[in-house]
C-alpha cells in the first residue's frame, strides 16, 4: 500500500518505458482505411473519400476503402457474413482511418452508422480500433453544417481511437466536384488536404505508441487482481 494514495493499486502503478519503445519504431507505410456513408453512384461522400485517398498515396500511406454495398443491417445478419468479415479485417489492418459522411435530417447517415455499429470494442483480447488516429469530415446539400463530424467524433471516443483535432466539413458539395468525380479547386479543398496531412502526421506520431496512450490502469489493476487471485489459489491448494 501507498501511505498517501491508499486506494492506488501497486500491481497495476506504473508508467510506460518510452525509450524501450523508440527502439522498435515501424517504418512501414501507414496503413489507412477509409469509410464512407452512402451507396449512391453519384455519391459525394465517395468523391471526397476518393481525393481523400489520392492525397494519402501522396503522403505516403497504403489505403484501403470499404464499399458498404451489400453490408447487412446491424443484427440483421451474423458475424460471419463476408462483408461483416472484410470490414472487421480490414479495421485490424488499419493504423488510421477516415470517416465521411453526408450530413442526412441533420445527422450522419444509417450507412454510416451501420459501418460503425458492426466493428466491435473487442475480438477476444484484440480491439480493432483502440488506439487507431481517426478523421471525419461531411458532404452537404446546402449550407455547411457540422452535425455529422460532431456525432462520428462521439463515436470516436467511444471506440477509443485518437480523432485529430482538424475536420473537413464541404457545402453544397454538388458544386464541388466537375463531371468526372474530381474536386475543383477550393478552399473546401485545401481544408481535406490539411485533414489528411494532419492524419498521417498523427498517425506516424502515434502508431508505435497506441499501446501505451489506451493502457488503463483499471484495466491494469482489473488483471493483477485476477493473477494475484490465481496465485494464492495454487499456493492455497
Amino acid at each position: 500500500m501507498i501511505p498517501d494514495l491508499p486506494n492506488l493499486s501497486p500491481l497495476a502503478d506504473r508508467l510506460p518505458d518510452l525509450a524501450a519503445r523508440e527502439q522498435s519504431r515501424a517504418t512501414h507505410p501507414p496503413r489507412i482505411l477509409l469509410l464512407y456513408g452512402s451507396l449512391r453512384d453519384q455519391s459525394y461522400s465517395r468523391f471526397v473519400t476518393l481525393e481523400a485517398e489520392r492525397l494519402l498515396r501522396h503522403f505516403g500511406c497504403e489505403t484501403r476503402i470499404f464499399h458498404a454495398n451489400g453490408l447487412p443491417l446491424p443484427d440483421d445478419a451474423e458475424a460471419s457474413h463476408p462483408k461483416v468479415q472484410e470490414l472487421r479485417e480490414l479495421c485490424l489492418w488499419s493504423e488510421g482511418q477516415v470517416w465521411t459522411s453526408p450530413e442526412r435530417h441533420g445527422a450522419m447517415t444509417g450507412v454510416m452508422k451501420s459501418q460503425i455499429d458492426w466493428i466491435p470494442l473487442a475480438l477476444g483480447a484484440i480491439r480493432p480500433t483502440q488506439g487507431r488516429t481517426l478523421a471525419v469530415m461531411q458532404v452537404s446539400g446546402g449550407s455547411q453544417s457540422f452535425n455529422a463530424v460532431n456525432q462520428m467524433r462521439v463515436l470516436g471516443r467511444w471506440m477509443r481511437m485518437l480523432t485529430i483535432p482538424n475536420q473537413s466539413s464541404v457545402a453544397k458539395a454538388w458544386q464541388e466536384f466537375d463531371e468526372t468525380g474530381r474536386m475543383r479547386a477550393s478552399p473546401y479543398y485545401d481544408r481535406i488536404v490539411d485533414v489528411m496531412e494532419e492524419l498521417v502526421k498523427f498517425t506516424l506520431l502515434t502508431r508505435d505508441l497506441s499501446g501505451v496512450l489506451t493502457d488503463r490502469y483499471s484495466e491494469r489493476k482489473e488483471s493483477a487482481e485476477k493473477l494475484e487471485a490465481r496465485v494464492s489459489l495454487s499456493a492455497a491448494v
